[in-house]
């Protein structure tokens, strides 16, 4: 049962009801070595049957990845009063509770920081002078570290495609990349509260993400799930040194369909909290986005019109958390 107490709190958050399948591990996502040299045909592989996989060998020390969640949960431990100051996001920043501007929620705090110089953002400004410089580093080098890393994915891709590798991954090395990273705490569940019997707290929502990868690391802490193409729940084991790459909707759209994006969420059913770090890769926001004549067979055609980032971007923010973006661009939403 729920504390009569704290009913008022919950009302503000979705709850679902969770089957026992949801629950238990499933270890059916692949692994890549990203130094094997098969690595590019696994991640393809991967990405069409899953749309994500784990990520090992992929050269980020450990210490690199501990001294970020250490910085980011110092912050997350001020007081609230403090946090605020960098937020709320516009849309970047801190924020709490409220995912987006349309009503989607989540037992969720977090911290969104864009790194696309033509980008201001105030808050982003006011989180790095409200809080230490070693903070700041060890942003920077996160952020340096993952662009590698997304660099070095999207030029296997590519080339298990049978693409030009820098295909993709020039979007990401450009200086003016819209890319992002969002660091995530959700705080153990409130001091008194039993979930009703079979259900959970939202952490965060269903969705696809909208860019062209995102690379997430988290804690050893579990609560991330994947949709499975028979519309099952998966939990995904946690794993602090690895990091698990997901497909976004720009990925298969350029790809005609061929990589899927991966819906997934998080639910915050522990008595301890989960903190993630997500890279998303993005183009700039100017862009053109559609499928690569290369991936389109003769037999087949087009799904997608063409599109800037910047109008997708603009699609997702104006969308619900769980709505599928890529209907308002498929060519069969035109005729």
């Amino acid at each position: 049962m729920v504390v009569v107490s704290h009913q008022a709190a919950l009302n503000d958050l979705f709850m679902i009801k969770t089957c026992k399948s949801s629950s238990t591990m499933f270890t059916g996502v692949p692994e890549v070595d990203l130094s094997d040299p098969e690595a590019k045909t696994l991640i393809v592989k991967a990405c069409q049957e899953f749309g994500m996989f784990k990520l090992v060998n992929h050269g980020v020390p450990l210490e690199l990845m501990n001294n970020l969640e250490t910085e980011a949960l110092r912050f997350f431990m001020q007081p609230q009063c403090c946090k605020d100051k960098s937020g709320p996001p516009d849309p970047y920043g801190y924020g709490s509770k409220r995912i987006g501007t349309n009503g989607d929620m989540g037992w969720v705090e977090y911290l969104l920081l864009n790194i696309n110089p033509d980008v201001l953002s105030p808050n982003s400004l006011l989180l790095f002078q409200h809080n230490p410089q070693t903070f700041r580093c060890g942003v920077e080098d996160y952020i340096r570290a993952m662009k590698r890393v997304c660099c070095e994915v999207l030029e296997a891709m590519a080339d298990g495609l049978g693409l030009g590798r820098n295909v993709f991954s020039r979007m990401v090395r450009e200086e003016r990349s819209d890319s992002c990273l969002r660091v995530n705490r959700y705080p153990p569940l409130m001091c008194g509260v039993e979930i009703l019997n079979g259900q959970n707290l939202i952490g965060f929502g269903e969705h696809t993400d909208p860019q062209i990868i995102s690379v997430l690391r988290s804690n050893n802490t579990s609560g991330l799930q994947i949709c499975l193409t028979d519309g099952t729940w998966a939990s995904i084991p946690p794993d602090h040194s690895s990091f698990f790459v997901n497909v976004g909707d720009l990925l298969q759209v350029m790809t005609n369909g061929r990589l899927k994006s991966v819906k997934h969420r998080v639910l915050a059913d522990s008595t301890v909290s989960r903190l993630s770090m997500i890279y998303f890769g993005g183009p700039p926001l100017s862009e053109k986005i559609a499928p690569l004549a290369s991936l389109v067979s003769k037999e087949e055609e087009s799904l997608y019109k063409e599109l800037t980032w910047r109008e997708y971007k603009n699609a997702a923010y104006k969308s619900r958390l769980a709505d599928n973006r890529l209907t308002f661009f498929e060519k069969s939403a035109s005729q």
